[in-house]
């Protein structure tokens, strides 16, 4: 059949089972939500306030679901707020793919009205992108980006469509959503060598990041750390794979992570790394990371391996089909000795006091779990209140801790709360912890949450101060407290109720629970303004280039 460009456009989209599309429309792009109005029984189409919330979105609808997430925005400007949206996708490994509109390929290279070159400017933070000169060209080069967008080590793809091209008409055929093909065998002699070194190890510890998530499934490292009695650590991006409480579940590796997940790692004899690239937050010295150990290093991407830390073994392929061929050769044992040991360093790690006056972060994050139940998904901004909740959220759920980890990007939360409630439907109990800072950012998505009628529940850890930056310059910069007291005087209970949402404020733990009660009622979104002190800090804490013997815990 011949189609227009639109038209295509439309059907390769459901083809490929899109059923949410997040954007914002505009010139470029007209042709494209025409034919969307068209189609509106078969796609849905979600305006955001801004196209860098709709990215955003896009990115919390890929992590809560695993599928991809699908942005659109016209050209120029609206590719250009794009972004900081892909990068964080890209950094993190969220399969999605962004479309731009372009000015009509005649203009191409004029400085037309709102031209942007958005293939070069796209380039370093994208698996792949693609201009389309040709009608004949879109529906494969749509098709191709959301096999690469899912393949291997996931990320975003970029395709930028001319006005032209969608306005022109081409001959189409359907075609069935191509299978991604994941590598599911494993070298054998290499799956027995990594089973000895685990099966000799008197200390070994399994450190799991992101890609575990990404990985065909998660049982596979929960049945090693079972039958070889290993303890584990996690990055922040892995938060949730193990849920809290689990026996071997060490908590968060790094910067901020316990004392004995820490400790452990520097005392271990041998570390597992899965699906995790060793980052300057994990290996805050790569030099001196687990020195009295042995690395193996299991990966789906080769560029990672060995790439911040030297290793004695490395393994590439999916985590959880490389953990399947080793098991057959681990000896089940349980290493009780080095439990023991561990046991020993968690009495010791660091534990926040509590207040009956005072709202204290542990306090607001241990009754929103109470009351959220295990159930809820949780989204984060970035700064303390990302590294809080990383540290005292009780997790359940692989995909039920949706924060920005590689990029650090604040504003996050909001879009990609509003992309995991839509996904997952308003039935979904979705919680967005952020910071005054963060949320200021991205707070104009509350006409996005309140126009779609979306329960998501906003906890402002407020201190009136950039936190994070502030605590650094309280311990590295001798209290120089440069541009982190912004002496804004937002009213945020005001602010949601103008965009049309619920407002609360709390000052004391038993406020804090009554108004999250009540938020717990409301059919659409609540912001709570929960008033906390600027000299909370995130602890323990290891500066930068340090080890274990620089913790700070007070």
């Amino acid at each position: 059949m011949r189609l227009t460009g639109s038209q295509i456009f439309v059907e390769v989209l459901i083809e490929q089972g899109v059923d949410l599309l997040f954007g914002y429309p505009g010139g470029a792009v007209l042709n494209l939500y025409d034919e969307l109005y068209k189609s509106a029984d078969r796609i849905q189409t979600i305006l955001t306030a801004h196209e860098q919330g709709a990215a955003h979105a896009a990115d919390g609808y890929a992590r809560a679901t695993g599928r991809t997430g699908v942005v659109l925005a016209t050209s120029g400007p609206g590719a250009t707020n794009l972004v900081t949206g892909i990068a964080t996708a890209y950094m993190d490994s969220v399969p999605m793919v962004a479309f731009t509109g372009n000015v009509a390929t005649s203009l191409i290279g004029r400085d037309s009205f709102q031209e942007a070159y958005i293939e070069g400017i796209t380039l370093p933070i994208t698996k792949h992108n693609y201009t389309v000169r040709r009608v004949e060209d879109l529906a494969d080069t749509m098709r191709n980006a959301f096999r690469i967008a899912q393949s291997g080590r996931k990320g975003p793809v970029l395709v930028d469509i001319p006005k032209d091209v969608t306005a022109n008409s081409c001959e189409f055929t359907r075609k069935a959503p191509e299978l991604i093909r994941t590598v599911t065998r494993v070298d054998q002699e290499q799956a027995r060598q990594a089973a000895r070194l685990i099966n000799e190890a008197q200390r070994p510890i399994v450190c799991f990041g992101g890609g575990v998530r990404s990985a065909a499934g998660c049982q596979p490292l929960r049945d090693l750390l079972t039958k070889a009695g290993i303890p584990a650590t996690h990055t922040l991006m892995a938060a949730g794979v193990l849920s809290y409480g689990e026996p071997h579940n060490l908590g968060m590796l790094g910067m901020h992570g316990s004392f004995a997940a820490n400790k452990a790692v520097a005392e271990a004899d041998l570390v597992i790394a899965v699906g995790t690239r060793f980052s300057d937050r994990v290996a805050l010295s790569p030099d001196r990371f687990a020195p009295k150990a042995k690395v193996i290093q299991i990966d789906i991407d080769p560029s990672e391996m060995g790439k911040n830390v030297d290793l004695d073994m490395s393994i590439t392929g999916d985590a959880a089909y490389v953990l399947q061929a080793i098991l057959p050769y681990v000896e089940k044992t349980e290493h009780k000795l080095w439990m023991e040991q561990i046991r020993s360093w968690q009495k010791v790690d660091y534990h926040p006091q509590d207040s009956d006056t005072e709202l204290r972060p542990h306090q607001l994050i241990a009754e929103i779990c109470r009351q959220a139940g295990p159930e809820a998904v949780y989204v984060t901004d970035v700064g303390q209140h990302q590294m809080w909740a990383a540290q005292y959220l009780h997790h359940t759920k692989s995909r039920g801790f949706l924060t920005s980890g590689g990029l650090g990007t604040m504003g996050f939360g909001y879009g990609a709360a509003i992309g995991a409630q839509l996904a997952l439907g308003r039935d979904a109990r979705v919680i967005m912890l952020t910071g005054d800072g963060s949320f200021h950012m991205n707070l104009n998505e509350g006409c996005t949450a309140v126009s779609y009628g979306l329960p998501i529940i906003t906890v402002i850890f407020n201190n009136q101060v950039l936190g994070m930056v502030r605590q650094w310059q309280t311990s590295f910069y001798e209290g120089r407290y440069s541009s982190t007291d912004p002496h804004r005087r937002t009213d945020f209970v005001k602010l949601a109720e103008g965009f049309g949402a619920k407002g609360y404020r709390a000052s004391t733990p038993a406020e804090f629970a009554a108004v999250f009660a009540d938020a717990m009622k409301q059919k659409g979104p609540s912001w709570i303004d929960c008033r906390i002190g600027k000299d909370e800090r995130v602890l323990p804490m290891i500066p930068g280039g340090g080890d274990i013997e620089d913790i700070i815990m007070e």
